[in-house]
């Protein structure tokens, strides 16, 4: 998949994925390889963003494999900002989609 069009769109399923869940950083890496292939190294960087911005909040929990995971969690801020992004990107795709099909 083209890196650009990930980079578009990589912030937007991050908060997706925590939406329904709370969720430690593997768990949401193979969430998200589920629907486009990233690494560790790209959302790490992205949930200290997001949390910075006070759209996630992070905990630690006990794990019964090993130390404590780091747990995150969307705030009502990180909330209010997935529903703008799905709006926009809803308006985007069917905008693209629309075009690329000949649709006036």
């Amino acid at each position: 998949m083209n890196t650009q069009f990930k980079k578009g769109v990589l912030e937007l399923i991050v908060l997706k994925a925590i939406v329904s869940d709370d969720l430690y950083g593997y768990q949401l890496v193979s969430r998200i390889n589920e629907v486009i292939q990233v690494n560790e190294g790209t959302i790490y960087p992205l949930l200290k963003r997001l949390s910075n911005d006070r759209l996630l909040e992070s905990y630690l929990k006990e794990s019964t494999e090993g130390p404590p995971r780091k747990y995150y969690h969307i705030t009502n801020l990180g909330l209010e900002r997935y529903d703008a992004l799905l709006s926009e990107w809803t308006d985007f795709s069917d905008n693209v989609n629309a075009y690329l099909k000949g649709v006036e």
